[in-house]
């Protein structure tokens, strides 16, 4: 409109008059400036008075008629108050030789190592739920809550969701409201709130883009993915942050992004609040995540050319003896529900599983060639059994390890009599200084194979000589190590 106000205006005003011109210019210019700029602004009913993140009361003090969506602010005030900062330190050890393990005590190449995270205030008592990878090997935890500094006891973990639990000793913390991840619907609006490098928590708006997804970046041997996407930025100092619907509710545990350059890139991905409810409670009440088994394994189905039915999933193995062959089942079966839940992914598959504990009775509904058919099965615990499990897993001190026996379950697929993995490598203990991996399952020492954590403990402390040691690594490649002590 000013361009073309112009145009006219040069071709009715005489050359000689350029002064007059250019007055009318300005002059014409500015009252269409004014009116453009009083046509973008709000009224001044709209000006968010008083409103300064400082107010107590700043809710209280907003005004009837926003410019913005209320919701978001009402859900941002339930939610910020209850997501903390996570600090850990670590020791991190370099092997330059064994001379300097030897004759120089071990220490010659140590260092201090910071990392940072989110977390999300679970329960006024100070239960505390962050992911997996923000606290692995730490050795000092420190949780950051409205200026006061904690010091946080690891209550438990769970790698295949990437979960952790963490207690700090406080009382009448402003928790979190539980929502519900099922009801959860692909386009609805969702905020996703952390506290990234000890900055003010921060909010970022998003939708739901995608629920059920299965990307592979859970680092366990048996990952549970069934993520909620979302397009509200997430960045890595966010990973363990809330994921919250428009009534500030928690739907989720914010994990990975997905991005080449390892900042946001659109893509982040939430672990379901179903999911991360149940691993609270099994952590706070056995100290361990109580996982059913099956003994099924499902892959996805992709239709040929000449057919359309993609409904359910595959039964792609079942382990001998487990509670599906058990029944009946055989590999080739579609597994269409469970429970009355219909299954259509590997991450559905998962999620569904994840609820359950050992003990647990399911129906199945499945379909073999053209005939539907159900059978009800009683799920195991990881040693075959239908008992809620108690792990067996020693701290090692003198070794720098959590030692933890192989269970059952993972014996029959491993093929292996035996096995101790080194669940968790802190410092520079004993275990980092041989060169092993966090995961790696040690199968024999000099042909002998520790029926017990504590036996291996003992093998280690007193061995002398030459060392034959057999074992696994975390991808399942076989190995043999020698060492001389």
């Amino acid at each position: 409109m000013l361009l073309y106000f112009c145009r006219n205006l040069k071709t009715k005003i005489p050359i000689e008059m350029n002064a007059i011109r250019t007055t009318l210019l300005a002059f014409s210019a500015g009252i269409v400036g004014a009116f453009a700029l009083n046509q973008l602004l709000p009224s001044k009913e709209k000006v968010l008075v008083g409103y300064t993140p400082q107010n107590e009361n700043r809710l209280a003090n907003l005004p009837s008629e926003l410019p913005f969506n209320k919701d978001f602010v009402e859900a941002s005030d339930a939610s910020t108050k209850a997501v903390v900062f996570i600090k850990t330190s670590s020791t991190v050890f370099n092997q330059l030789s064994w001379f300097d393990y030897y004759f120089n005590g071990g220490n010659g190449a140590q260092q201090q190592q910071v990392s940072s995270g989110s977390g999300v205030i679970f329960t006024q008592n100070g239960y505390i739920v962050t992911n997996n990878h923000v606290i692995d090997r730490a050795e000092k935890i420190e949780v950051i809550h409205e200026k006061r500094s904690y010091e946080a006891k690891l209550v438990g973990t769970d790698a295949s969701t990437d979960i952790a639990v963490l207690k700090i000793e406080t009382e009448n913390l402003p928790n979190i409201r539980i929502g519900n991840s099922k009801g959860v619907i692909v386009g609805e609006w969702v905020l996703a709130v952390g506290n990234p490098f000890n900055l003010a928590t921060t909010v970022t708006a998003g939708i739901v883009s995608a629920k059920g997804r299965h990307v592979g970046v859970v680092n366990s041997r048996f990952p549970i993915e069934s993520f909620i996407q979302t397009d509200a930025a997430i960045n890595p100092g966010n990973s363990g942050g809330a994921l919250v619907n428009i009534k500030g509710e928690l739907i989720g545990i914010n994990t990975a992004i997905l991005s080449q350059t390892g900042s946001y890139a659109g893509y982040g991905f939430a672990v379901p609040v179903d999911i991360v409810n149940k691993i609270v409670n099994d952590i706070k009440e056995f100290g361990y995540v109580q996982k059913a088994f099956s003994g099924i394994d499902v892959s996805e189905r992709i239709a040929n050319t000449n057919g359309s039915d993609v409904s359910g999933v595959n039964i792609s193995y079942l382990l001998p003896n487990g509670a599906g062959a058990l029944k009946g089942l055989k590999k080739g079966d579609i597994l269409l529900q469970i429970d009355n839940s219909k299954i259509n992914s590997q991450a559905d598959y998962d999620e569904q599983m994840s609820y359950y504990r050992p003990g647990d009775k399911i129906k199945l509904q499945y379909k073999r060639e053209d005939e539907l058919m159900q059978s009800e099965i009683v799920l195991t615990n990881n040693e075959g059994t239908t008992e809620l499990i108690k792990r067996e897993i020693l701290n090692s001190q003198l070794l720098g390890a959590t030692l933890e026996m192989v269970p059952k379950f993972e014996r029959d697929r491993l093929n292996i009599k035996s096995g101790v993995r080194l669940s968790k490598l802190v410092g520079n203990g004993f275990i980092a200084r041989l060169g092993l991996q966090e995961g790696f399952v040690v199968t024999s020492i000099n042909n002998v194979a520790p029926s017990k954590v504590k036996e291996l403990e003992e093998i280690l402390s007193n061995i002398r000589g030459n060392v034959n040691m057999e074992g696994i690594t975390e991808n399942g490649q076989r190995v043999l190590y020698r060492f001389r002590f």
